[in-house]
């Protein structure tokens, strides 16, 4: 299960396209985002540089956690 760190996430419309861009990568993905801490949990089989990929091609940047 990947963690982002995405800091650039600032309001509720950023957390809706971040989810978005994760859902297009796997539209049964569970995704959690927690505003505050601005991390992105993701739930799914596939690899997360396709999920950091979208998350930077939806013009976030997102650190993964280890």
């Amino acid at each position: 299960m990947p963690d982002f760190q995405v800091n650039d996430m600032t309001c509720g419309h950023c957390a809706a396209t971040v989810e978005k861009a994760v859902k297009g990568v796997d539209a049964s993905a569970q995704v959690k985002i927690d505003l505050g801490t601005r991390l992105v949990q993701i739930s799914s089989d596939k690899p997360a540089v396709d999920f950091a990929a979208a998350i930077d091609e939806a013009g976030y940047t997102g650190q993964l956690q280890a």
